[in-house]
């Protein structure tokens, strides 16, 4: 079975990369009818938040990447939280010693120092030459380590989904620390003693971990597991092709919520930033699990562009029905069909029914007040009320007709009349269709609008 898995560090926000990371796994594991875990890796005490942690949940759960394993669903293989699993790397540590795979360290941070202050003058690279490897420290040692015992010759290979054949040799890596003397694991070791343990599959995670991958598979090898599948993905850049961050706008999931992104859109994006389907651009969500895989997974770096993720806004907003956009708005459904073909974000949908629905008057727009609501174009403003008068319980295209009709006898085009009548029902000369708002709006609110306006043209 496909077993896949996040694992975030609790120390912000759910970011764009580690979302597009979240979600490759959760695609591929709702494709194969698999399992996706979500756990958290927590062992950096002085930067892990409970408010971090709560963020990320919530951003995974407003994408609607459900997990079948870890926190609040729970599972065989809890908890999901590294800090409650410490009796676990300890034993495994324990069985890499008694293997003569790893071993204690005592050396101290000042020794280090001064080796890692050796190797700069003499302009080498430090690596740990190995000091208490056949020392044979016993259990409680103060103030040791565990050291992974790295092979002195010889190579890892392993093929990435992603990248192709990666070969990394063993004289390049040093005998790393695995369990620091508060038994808190490293990076590495926990996340293959995670894996071991939660049964992982597959590993797909960011391509910065790539240099990670030879000593985990040495790891995994040594605690006699079979290496899991790796697919490491590209970067994500920003417009400059400096890597994503914060001055390059928002990187924080929610905060596309809260800026009026649909998550579908958004996850639309993330899929296509490092996938593609051919040329398709637009996908359903079921289409995405329907179409993924690791043979179109680019192993360039993606380029976040904004404008494109806004445009697939826009899209998602046009196929979304009515009634979904009203609920998730706050909006009569009707309106929110008015708004679906020109709004770029739901707030714009939001902002639109506060300014023209809600409000008694509609807040004016001064520009717009100074060029059609006139002395000039009274005469037509007090014409257009008696038609709308007349014409409202026929419906909106019985008094778009009247207004064509009313325009042609007097020589002018639709937009003559029709501006100044849309100043004084929304205050503004953009909104949705006119005679549709005019409905949604009710014939006493409309003309008391007009009237209104009436009153700033004398």
């Amino acid at each position: 079975m496909v077993r896949v898995r996040f694992a975030p560090s609790p120390t912000g926000y759910l970011h764009i990369g580690g979302a597009r990371t979240a979600l490759f796994n959760w695609l591929w594991a709702r494709k194969n009818k698999g399992v996706f875990v979500l756990r958290v890796e927590d062992t950096d005490q002085s930067r892990s938040t409970q408010e971090s942690e709560q963020a990320i949940i919530e951003g995974m759960k407003w994408l609607g990447l459900d997990w079948d394993e870890g926190p609040i669903v729970e599972g065989p293989h809890a908890p999901y939280f590294q800090m409650q699993r410490l009796e676990t790397y300890d034993e495994h540590a324990e069985a890499l010693i008694a293997k003569g795979k790893a071993y204690r360290c005592n050396c101290t941070k000042e020794e280090l120092d001064r080796l890692r202050e050796l190797a700069a003058r003499e302009k080498r690279g430090f690596k740990y030459p190995g000091t208490c490897r056949d020392k044979n420290l016993p259990r409680g040692t103060p103030g040791s380590v565990v050291r992974f015992r790295m092979p002195d010759d010889g190579a890892t290979t392993f093929t990435d989904l992603v990248k192709g054949e990666i070969t990394t040799q063993h004289k390049e890596l040093q005998d790393e620390v695995i369990l620091r003397a508060d038994g808190v694991p490293l990076y590495n070791f926990g996340a293959v003693v995670d894996d071991i343990e939660m049964e992982i599959s597959m590993v797909a995670r960011g391509d910065d971990h790539v240099v990670n991958t030879p000593r985990q598979i040495l790891m995994y090898q040594a605690l006699r597991y079979p290496v899991p599948q790796f697919a490491h993905l590209p970067m994500i850049l920003g417009p400059d092709k400096q890597r994503l961050s914060k001055r390059h706008g928002a990187v924080n999931v929610l905060q596309y919520r809260d800026d009026g992104y649909l998550p579908g859109a958004l996850v639309n994006y993330l899929a296509r930033l490092g996938w593609s389907h051919g040329d398709q651009e637009i996908f359903t969500i079921p289409e995405l699990i329907e179409k993924f895989g690791w043979a179109h997974v680019g192993a360039n770096a993606g380029v976040f562009n904004p404008q494109k993720l806004e445009w697939l806004n826009q899209q998602w907003i046009k196929m979304t029905p009515a009634e979904e956009i009203a609920k998730q708005t706050g909006v009569a459904p009707q309106f929110a069909a008015l708004m679906q073909e020109r709004a770029r974000n739901l707030n714009e949908i939001r902002d639109a029914w506060r300014a023209y629905m809600t409000a008694e008057l509609p807040a004016y727009d001064d520009k717009a007040v100074g060029k059609q609501l006139t002395r000039e174009t009274r005469p037509l403003l007090l014409e257009a009320r008696s038609v709308i008068e007349r014409t409202f319980p026929e419906g909106p295209q019985a008094m778009e007709h009247a207004f064509r009709a009313l325009a042609e006898q007097r020589g002018l085009g639709l937009g003559k009349l029709a501006q100044p009548v849309r100043v004084a029902v929304t205050g503004t000369t953009v909104s949705p269709p006119l005679f549709e708002t005019i409905a949604l709006l009710g014939k006493e609110r409309t003309l008391r609008r007009i009237d209104a306006a009436l009153e700033k043209t004398r």
